[in-house]
């Protein structure tokens, strides 16, 4: 089990004991007060800039590794580890091929070997590219660059591509040019024509067509199918971007019937959308529109996995970037329900893509429910919000009882990124800004809505929208939890399916509190939290300290109606499957429960999971779709509800809001209107009037969920 050094402590996201409502209130200027102090400020940037500059650093990985190669056994060379790191990029096993390239760095650190220095490198640098961290990715292609290779070619070429693809992906296609064409000169004979594919797209998205066309002129079939089917395909887009439309339909129309191997059904998808972009590109909205449903109509039968071969070619298609094209195309032609029900398709298929096999879904993880099964299950005073970001403006759509309403708001992706990121700067770190901020985006996503006071809202958000507190909101000066209970679905067919199970839990809480690793992570304040939510419910296991061990956590997970864990969690950047939750030490060994054994447990009967932990609702967000981490994992094993949180959470705070949040669902009511009395109770409290305090949790899921009573239940 991998160490809290460099992984496990930079992702840590700590609770913020000693702030708490008096700590921080008091920085903020007292009862009531919002003004901003600047050593607040100071603080919250400290940790936060310390914790993401310690993020799978060199020196970081190179402790794990020691750590990991100390568990080994047999041990493995440090060259096997490079080989067995490329191999698990390729297969899409992320988190392991960076534990692999990390036993190598450790043993190149050790035996000083500066050969072997630059391949784990240069390994690392692949995988992070893969994994889409571009950062990281261009960091260590260019440590790798720094060290003697004895043979160049087998570093510096895939060292320099992967920054053209870093490059190619931010944008720079000048820079990414020369990078390919610095790699081009520094390649052996079997990868350069790897690097001159990549070179040809990056040509083409520069605008040189012209240089493009020599350039492919040159290339050689590949031997393997799917590299000549991605050969293929970016000779189709050269006929695009020599504004050639009708030549590039006819040719992706070819493609739609091209045999590419088992992965046939693949390509043919991309065909149909490039007959869907060559369309666009003369006009014909509508028959775009028809393109698309063609080239997602067979989705479902596409195999789901990791493809390395189209970052090896500089493709780098996304698959969501199809379905959102069609969730585009069908709203400008005016049909709101198709777009709707692909908006929730590509939610199912990120899912799968996430996974990939590595792990057991059930069959009602990747289900997708129509937009009349949905209209059907909703009661008159309930809406869903469901949001689409487009990189040229957010689509939302607000579905009743009677109908469904499209709405288009003028906001590019990008812009919306920056929009949220600067609330949840403004409320993580205490500041007055955070409520004209709240007003601001409030009025550009909610006000358009013409949402009535009192209905109960079931939000679905998307992209960057995963990040931000809909509850925190403000409409005509008031917060959105104040006008309207508001629980959130990574899609809206989940949440059906999880509403229409039996909506009474029994009243019986299982709670894990303040696991035991070592002095530096306690949480005090966890372990007084649970001790209260314990006396609401005289039926309970509590595990504390010790005895919080994940052997005890899979051992009760399937008998325990209403699960509380106060803890802290992690989201993994790299591979959400490997996002955890730390609990206590077991053999005096860590061991900690991750996301993809979550998947893997019997939740069926866990109506309720709060994970009280700082920002247990986060995780990496795919382009186009859901965070992807704990959410998905408890909610795809079958747990009904999911409480957790977006932000390092006050313990004073969360004891009123839980307390009350619970003391609602012991009396008898929904957790939606639990939730919402939750925050409210806080939001009261002069000194935690600030949404910092009371917004940081999520309700997510089962938004119907009631408790039977203690009394009805002995």
């Amino acid at each position: 089990m991998q160490s809290l050094s460099g992984f496990g402590r930079a992702h840590l996201a700590r609770r913020w004991i000693g702030a708490g409502a008096l700590g921080l209130a008091a920085l903020l200027g007292g009862p009531g007060a919002l003004a901003q102090v600047p050593d607040a400020e100071a603080a919250a940037s400290k940790q936060e800039q310390a914790r993401l500059a310690d993020t799978d650093t060199l020196l970081a990985l190179t402790s794990d590794g020691a750590v990991l190669y100390g568990q080994d056994s047999p041990k493995l060379s440090g060259y096997q580890y490079c080989s067995q790191a490329v191999a698990l990029a390729e297969a899409g096993e992320f988190r392991q091929s960076v534990r692999a390239a990390s036993k190598a760095l450790h043993l190149a650190s050790t035996t000083r070997d500066p050969n072997l220095l630059a391949m784990a490198n240069r390994d690392l640098a692949i995988v992070y590219s893969y994994s889409g961290q571009l950062e990281k990715a261009e960091e260590f292609a260019r440590e790798a660059l720094k060290h003697e290779a004895r043979d160049p070619k087998l570093v510096v070429g895939p060292a320099n591509k992967v920054i053209g693809d870093v490059q190619t992906r931010r944008g720079d296609y000048a820079g990414a040019v020369a990078s390919y064409e610095t790699a081009l000169a520094n390649s052996s004979q079997r990868y350069a024509p790897l690097v001159q594919s990549s070179l040809v797209n990056a040509l083409i998205e520069s605008g040189d067509a012209p240089r493009a066309r020599q350039l492919l002129g040159t290339l050689p079939t590949p031997r393997e199918a799917s590299l000549a089917g991605q050969l293929e395909r970016t000779r189709a887009r050269l006929l695009l971007a020599e504004n050639k439309p009708a030549e590039a339909r006819d040719l992706y129309l070819q493609l739609t019937t091209r045999s590419v191997g088992t992965d046939s059904g693949y390509y043919r998808l991309w065909a149909w959308d490039g007959v869907a972009r060559s369309e666009l590109a003369l006009g014909q909205k509508q028959a775009a529109a028809d393109a698309v449903g063609r080239a997602l109509g067979g989705v479902d039968a596409v195999r789901a996995k990791f493809r390395s071969e189209e970052f090896k070619m500089g493709l780098f298609s996304d698959l969501q970037s199809v379905f959102e094209r069609g969730v585009g195309l069908y709203s400008e032609v005016g049909d709101a329900r198709r777009a709707f029900e692909l908006s929730e398709r590509s939610r199912s298929r990120a899912l799968l893509d996430a996974v990939r096999g590595r792990a057991r879904l059930n069959s009602e993880a990747a289900a997708t429910v129509d937009l009349a099964t949905l209209q059907r299950t909703l009661a008159p005073d309930e809406r869903v919000l469901q949001f689409h970001a487009l990189p040229d403006r957010l689509q939302a759509w607000v579905v009743s009882p009677a109908g469904i309403e499209s709405k288009s708001i003028a906001i590019k992706r990008d812009d919306l990124t920056e929009l949220v990121e600067t609330f949840r700067n403004s409320v993580v770190r205490g500041r007055r800004a955070a409520i004209a901020n709240a007003d601001k985006l409030g009025a550009a996503l909610i006000g358009p809505l013409g949402l009535k006071s009192g209905e109960r809202l079931v939000i679905v958000p998307h992209g960057p929208l995963h990040y931000l507190p809909f509850q925190a909101l403000r409409v005509d000066g008031r917060y959105l939890i104040e006008t309207h209970p508001v629980s959130v679905a990574p899609s809206m067919s989940i949440a059906v399916q999880l509403a229409q199970r039996s909506p009474r839990a029994e009243p019986v809480l299982t709670a894990f509190g303040n696991p035991r690793i070592e002095d530096k992570y306690d949480l005090p304040g966890a372990e007084t939290e649970v001790k209260q939510l314990a006396r609401l419910f005289p039926r309970n296991s509590v595990y504390m300290g010790a005895a919080a061990t994940k052997t005890q956590f899979r051992d009760v997970a399937a008998r325990a109606p209403l699960m509380h864990v106060a803890a802290h969690a992690e989201a993994d950047q790299v591979d959400p499957l490997y996002s955890r939750i730390l609990l206590a030490n077991e053999g005096g060994k860590q061991n900690f429960l991750e996301a993809h054994e979550i998947l893997e447990l019997p939740m069926q009967g866990s109506a309720l999971v709060t994970l009280s932990a700082c920002e247990s609702g986060l995780g990496r967000i795919a382009q186009g779709d859901e965070v992807l981490g704990f959410t998905r994992s408890f909610l795809s094993a079958g747990t009904g509800s999911l409480i957790a949180s977006l932000w390092p959470v006050s313990d004073d705070a969360t004891a009123i809001l839980m307390g009350t949040l619970y003391a609602e669902l012991a009396r008898g009511r929904d957790i939606q209107q639990a939730m919402q009395a939750g925050q409210l109770a806080v939001l009261k409290e002069p000194r935690m009037s600030h949404p910092f305090f009371w917004a940081p949790f999520n309700l997510i899921g089962n938004w119907r969920l009631k408790v039977r009573s203690a009394e009805a239940a002995q």
